[in-house]
């Protein structure tokens, strides 16, 4: 599989590109006024603890207080229950453990308490970061978990004499300064020295972490994750990656250093871009981002999804469309399932959703069928940096399934909710808003005293009440023994009007 890395790098905002095959599959974007804050280390203060919520808000100085829960807590004594699991950013919560096992949040935290957290999810719409008091810095080959003693290998590491030989290395390795790791993926095939160079510089990462939470002030970031291209290199560049295309020469050259130092012999595969056309243009990227905010998604046998994101959960809807097939309903059903797996996995990761996921296939009769196309949507979902979960065909025919998200999908990051409509994606009729107008007619004058009346509302809602009801305008002027004058605005949207009494 032929897979690059494209970079955009403009002054005020950055755009990393992953392309398998020529075909757009992620798409990662950093804007100077609202870099991301995962993996940020904070000194906070908590700010109010809800025993309710067995949690608590902490207030780091960002816009909004964070949310800090009790199973994120981390405990005297029971360091080595941390979670491990590999980060593409860094760890997700905990999951919630035994009801039981988690003392009340007021026995962990109180209020006006300084506390060492670290962001796990961006704030998304109006809830703030998500925290953990459970620290991990990630490198190249290792993620440092400081308050373990842990040594845990990235499940994707399936080989087991490997494993054991990356456990037994990185286990030696941490003898000097206690402290636990996670090895990732990664660092499959490295030889201890490399290994080694990751354990100093974490080392000298967390030193640099604790310096700082001595002598910071509450409120402060006294840890800061990598900017956006070199999160990429060092979480998405593996061997199999052909090249890294950065079409800024300085950008290109800070990356060649980093890698360098960082991953000796994968620098060479960092070049400059220099063509005419922009970098995303030669690949089609831009044209997939535009096609990745729309709701419908063409399949090339002529199907299609439909793909819904709502505060909830995301839903996926799959239909025939034009394909016919060529023997029975059941094979184009069947058919049309299996490229749709592969589509809706490609989907999620372009698009960043997360949380929820319905997926509606088409029925299908043939257990055997249902268990190809899980096995389809499965491995497709293998590449996806983010953890997926899938689970079995519902009774009613549905897939239901999550994906861990730490910040906001692709839609919210480029798109606001639409002004005129509210988000829902509809608008009231011209008809309808009319047939409004005269209502609140008749409730103004039955309510007040006034001779005339005017209404003023959007062009396209007085030109249909001025010509198509005029009748009506004269009808209800007779009822009412009124004079009603309209008047477009412009400005108006096609659901808003006033009615002002002369």
């Amino acid at each position: 599989m032929s897979e690059e890395i494209l970079v955009n790098v403009t002054p005020r905002e950055t755009r990393v590109a992953v392309v398998e095959n020529g075909m757009l599959q992620e798409l990662h974007i950093e804007r100077g006024w609202s870099r991301g804050v995962v993996g940020n280390i904070y000194k906070g203060k908590v700010q109010r603890v809800m025993p309710g919520m067995q949690a608590a808000f902490v207030d780091l100085g960002l816009e909004r207080a964070a949310f800090l829960h009790a199973n994120d807590v981390l405990r005297p004594g029971r360091a080595e229950d941390l979670a491990v699991e590999e980060p593409g950013a860094p760890r997700a919560p905990a999951p919630p453990p035994q009801p039981q096992s988690t003392p009340p949040i007021g026995e962990l935290l109180r209020d006006g308490q300084e506390v060492v957290v670290q962001v796990v999810k961006d704030p998304i719409g109006t809830k703030g970061a998500r925290l953990t008091t459970q620290i991990s810095i990630p490198s190249r080959y290792l993620v440092l978990l400081p308050q373990s003693k842990v040594i845990g290998v990235s499940a994707r590491i399936e080989d087991e004499a490997e494993r054991a030989r990356l456990k037994a290395l990185v286990g030696d390795l941490a003898l000097a300064n206690g402290h636990g790791y996670i090895v990732r993926t990664n660092a499959e095939g490295q030889p201890a020295e490399a290994l080694a160079e990751d354990v100093a510089y974490l080392a000298r990462a967390w030193a640099l972490v604790e310096r700082s939470v001595a002598s910071a002030r509450v409120g402060s970031c006294v840890y800061e994750d990598l900017t956006l291209p070199m999160r990429a290199v060092r979480d998405l560049m593996r061997r199999d990656v052909e090249k890294v295309k950065v079409d800024s020469r300085e950008t290109c050259d800070r990356l060649k250093t980093f890698a360098a130092q960082y991953m000796p012999g994968l620098d060479e595969k960092i070049e400059h871009y220099t063509g005419s056309r922009p970098v995303f243009d030669l690949y089609g990227v831009e044209d997939e981002i535009g096609r990745a905010l729309e709701k419908e998604v063409p399949l090339k046998s002529g199907g299609y999804l439909v793909i819904d994101q709502t505060e909830a959960m995301t839903t996926v809807d799959v239909n025939t469309g034009s394909f016919l097939g060529q023997r029975n309903l059941e094979e184009t059903v069947y058919r049309t399932n299996l490229e749709a797996s592969q589509a809706v996995a490609r989907q999620l990761r372009l698009r960043n959703l997360g949380g929820i996921i319905i997926i509606d296939f088409i029925d299908m009769t043939d257990p055997e069928h249902r268990r190809q196309v899980l096995r389809t949507l499965e491995k497709s979902l293998a590449r996806d940096h983010a953890k997926t979960t899938v689970y079995d065909f519902s009774p009613l025919g549905l897939v239901e399934m999550t994906r861990k998200r730490t910040v906001e999908s692709l839609e919210r990051q480029l798109s606001e909710t639409c002004h005129e409509c509210g988000g829902r994606g509809m608008l009231k009729t011209a008809e309808t808003v009319t047939y409004e107008v005269f209502r609140e007619v008749v409730r103004a004058v039955r309510q007040f005293d006034a001779e005339r009346l005017l209404v003023i509302a959007s062009p396209k809602v007085v030109a249909r009440i001025t010509e198509e009801e005029s009748a009506a305008v004269a009808e209800l002027e007779e009822f009412l023994g009124k004079t009603i004058r309209f008047q477009a605005d412009a400005q108006y949207l096609q659901e808003q009007f006033d009615v002002v009494l002369l």
